[in-house]
């Protein structure tokens, strides 16, 4: 964990370097399924036991289970319905395990990025050298089984610690989801030089919170979601913003909830002014476009 705030500048809301978004759009719209993989018996980590029950936990194996033989399959097709691309927030172990889901997201041009190998083997108390071997071994992965390079990265748990983000820029990946501090792409700072940003994920209108922590129904989580798109389009007038809705298989795709996510797809996509995108293509956007500007405010003191 960190020791203290490292990774980012303070920029002030209201007084940024304007962002602009393709077409005019007043919002960049991304959607992060979290296609995972959890073990049944996992290596034991000193920081967090991965299962809540004595190994083997069959219950919540199964639950999560579920996200891969189900689930995804209906998720998938409502996002299809609506032409929204996935950037899926993936464990990479995915692409041996289940690669019917790998071929199923090339079909429907939808990224993967890495979100670790398996959800049950978190980045505590890794060494550096550890963690950059999982970066390299994920990055082969990806490109062997979708020819995709590894560009973006959601630490597994987010159990990234203070290295990881220095880590990151110097294998080459180019944006991070670690951080949850913004509405806007930002600038991270790291100990190389090397570029790395950061875009929007989201704890907020994540189905894992919603659903499981706070027992969300699922008309009140699609009233959520679309309450954060409409502030963030009216918002987006005066600098582009972003969203990103990260989902669970496991959640969103049982039977009683996917009409949920019908719903909230209705309703960004009935909008004009609105990127579909991908976490790789805001982020090349941001890094081609404002990178620079906003690096050269934050040298200047954010006037």
């Amino acid at each position: 964990m960190l020791k203290e705030q490292q990774h980012y500048d303070y920029m002030p809301w209201r007084r940024r370097p304007k962002i602009t978004w393709p077409g005019g759009a007043r919002v960049a719209f991304w959607v992060a399924p979290n296609i995972e993989h959890y073990e049944l018996y996992p290596p034991p980590n000193p920081r967090r036991p991965p299962w809540p029950r004595p190994l083997p936990d069959v219950t919540g194996y199964s639950w999560r289970d579920y996200g891969n033989r189900v689930g995804f399959w209906r998720m998938a097709d409502v996002m299809a319905k609506h032409r929204v691309r996935g950037s899926v927030s993936l464990n990479v172990a995915v692409c041996d395990h289940y690669p019917e889901i790998i071929e199923r997201c090339c079909e429907l041009e939808w990224e993967l990025f890495s979100h670790g190998t398996y959800n049950t083997r978190y980045f505590y108390g890794m060494t550096e050298d550890q963690q950059r071997a999982v970066i390299r071994e994920n990055r082969e992965t990806i490109l062997r089984a979708s020819g995709q390079s590894l560009d973006g990265w959601l630490t597994p748990a987010i159990s990234n610690d203070e290295a990881t983000q220095h880590i990151l820029a110097e294998e080459g990946i180019k944006y991070t989801l670690d951080l949850l501090h913004d509405d806007q792409p930002t600038p991270i700072r790291t100990r190389s030089g090397k570029p790395l940003v950061s875009i929007p994920y989201s704890l907020e209108v994540n189905d894992v919170p919603l659903l499981v922590m706070r027992n969300t129904p699922p008309d009140r989580f699609a009233a959520i979601c679309k309450a954060q798109f409409d502030q963030l389009y009216e918002e987006g007038a005066e600098s582009g913003t972003v969203m990103c809705m990260p989902l669970h298989p496991f959640l969103i795709g049982q039977p009683h909830r996917i009409a949920a996510l019908d719903e909230v797809l209705r309703h960004v996509t009935g909008h004009d002014k609105v990127w579909l995108a991908t976490g790789r293509e805001i982020a090349a956007h941001y890094t081609q476009h404002h990178l620079a500007a906003h690096q050269a405010w934050i040298q200047e003191g954010t006037p």
